[in-house]
């Protein structure tokens, strides 16, 4: 194991300190001192974030040797995020515990361990989160398979989890709040994974499935609590909630995939609203569906009136900037338009634009990342058989957030071939620009470089109307 080795690698001064909080100090009930260090390997800036939900407590900066220590005076129990741009992980401290990270930005959440007090739940959930991102980068293959096929998997994998849930909660005895934290990490992953296979098994098979599920199918639904202000901003509360309003709306519209976008998230708006009572929970929830409708639904009209109820059901006045300006970069990918320039790189480092590649053809414009590694031999494999139909359409693929070295290393180990690769060298501004949020999105250009579909995503079952 990682947190095994760690103890080799870290500077005597913070070895000392975490010696030293890793003993059975005594604490008086009124002292919430804690610390906070480590070491970054390849850092991507000179500091780093740490938050609270979604809000700043503390810029802490790196020293010369890309190390860090920070105090808190009084820190209040309870899960916390670090973010050294562009990722971020969650970090659960206990009253006084002192914590220890080592990583290595090229790798972030692999190379990701913790030493000192409080170590042994942080690196379970790590451990969990790691096992978690493996399976849903394999949940596509199987969506398309028949009910009882899916179902024997996913319940398989989630037996499996909750013995290792079982196991190490025997062996670390941690307390009732941070089980709330674990246990949601475990069971609302595989509630995830129930809500989303009726709507998505159509969307891939074009079969409405909702007839042949059991009567007790959601019956974990009655038992759920979604207004635990702790889980709010987690991230497997926030994919379960998602893909539970999601499925919830196409069962109101009687199982259609249909439905207007407009009604649809709309929709999702109210029934979150009934849904969630804690207001702070609500807006990060309502956040959520705003970003992703404004991704998919690019209607002038149809977003004025999605913004307006957002903004009525929201009190979250940052947030609203921040999806209005979403809104204003989404209309600037409008059909017609030519896409905002950002910065590109070829295999040989040299500095290229989009445009030097379209040649007059049609082009269709995907996205990759090694964070997400299934999708990366999947998407290409498509592209290859969408290419031998139709040989006159171009393709390019541009890796979005990817180091240089990691970038070049994927192509020895996938040997891609006859597509253009290109590198965003700034995942911020290819972000904010053509707003990619999702790796799944897609852009269609017309033969003279303008948009012909911002929006659109190759493994749609009807992609290939959009050619």
């Amino acid at each position: 194991m990682i947190q095994n080795n760690i103890k080799y690698f870290l500077p005597l001064s913070i070895l000392a300190l975490t010696t030293l909080f890793s003993c059975k100090k005594v604490f008086q009930s009124d002292n919430y001192v804690a610390y906070f260090g480590g070491e970054i390997i390849n850092p991507q800036d000179n500091y780093v974030l740490f938050m609270k939900d979604e809000t700043v407590i503390d810029t802490i900066f790196l020293d010369k040797n890309n190390r860090f220590l920070h105090k808190f005076d009084s820190l209040a129990p309870g899960l916390y995020t670090f973010k050294h741009a562009p990722e971020f992980q969650y970090i659960y401290f206990d009253k006084n515990d002192s914590l220890m990270i080592r990583l290595n930005s090229l790798d972030f959440d692999n190379s990701l361990s913790f030493c000192g007090r409080g170590d042994e739940k942080n690196n379970f959930l790590i451990d969990l989160y790691l096992k978690n991102e493996q399976d849903r980068s394999n949940l596509y293959d199987i969506l398309d398979k028949d009910l009882e096929t899916y179902t024997n998997a996913i319940d398989s994998s989630y037996k499996n989890r909750r013995t290792y849930y079982q196991k190490r909660k025997s062996q670390i005895n941690w307390n009732d709040n941070f089980d709330a934290v674990a246990q949601a990490g475990v069971d609302l992953h595989y509630f995830y994974k129930k809500e989303l296979y009726p709507y998505v098994h159509e969307y891939k098979t074009g079969e409405n499935i909702c007839p042949k599920l059991p009567k007790d199918y959601y019956s974990y639904r009655k038992s759920l609590n979604l207004n635990n202000p702790e889980l709010g901003s987690f991230s497997p509360f926030i994919k379960y909630v998602s893909a539970l309003l999601n499925n919830v709306t196409y069962e109101k519209g009687k199982c259609k995939l249909e439905t207007k976008s407009l009604e649809k998230n709309i929709a999702k708006l109210n029934i979150a609203d009934t849904l969630l009572k804690d207001q702070n929970v609500k807006n990060i929830v309502l956040n959520n569906i705003a970003y992703m409708y404004l991704l998919e639904d690019q209607n002038m009209y149809n977003n004025k009136k999605f913004i307006d109820r957002y903004i009525e059901l929201s009190s979250d006045e940052e947030k609203h900037r921040e999806v209005t300006q979403i809104y204003n970069a989404v209309q600037n990918l409008k059909v017609g338009n030519q896409l905002p320039k950002i910065d590109l790189i070829d295999k040989d480092s040299k500095n290229v634009s989009i445009n030097d590649f379209i040649k007059n053809q049609e082009t269709v414009v995907f996205f990759w990342t090694t964070h997400a590694e299934s999708h990366i031999k999947s998407v290409h494999e498509k592209v290859i058989l969408l290419k031998e139909k139709h040989p006159n359409i171009n393709f390019i693929a541009i890796n979005i957030n990817d180091s240089k070295e990691n970038w070049l290393e994927t192509f020895k180990k996938y040997n891609f071939k006859d597509v253009v690769e290109l590198k965003a060298t700034n995942f911020d501004e290819i972000k904010e620009n053509w707003v990619i949020t999702k790796v799944h999105r897609t852009i269609i250009l017309n033969p003279d470089g303008s948009i012909k579909n911002a929006f659109a995503n190759l493994f749609d079952a009807h992609f290939e109307k959009n050619l």
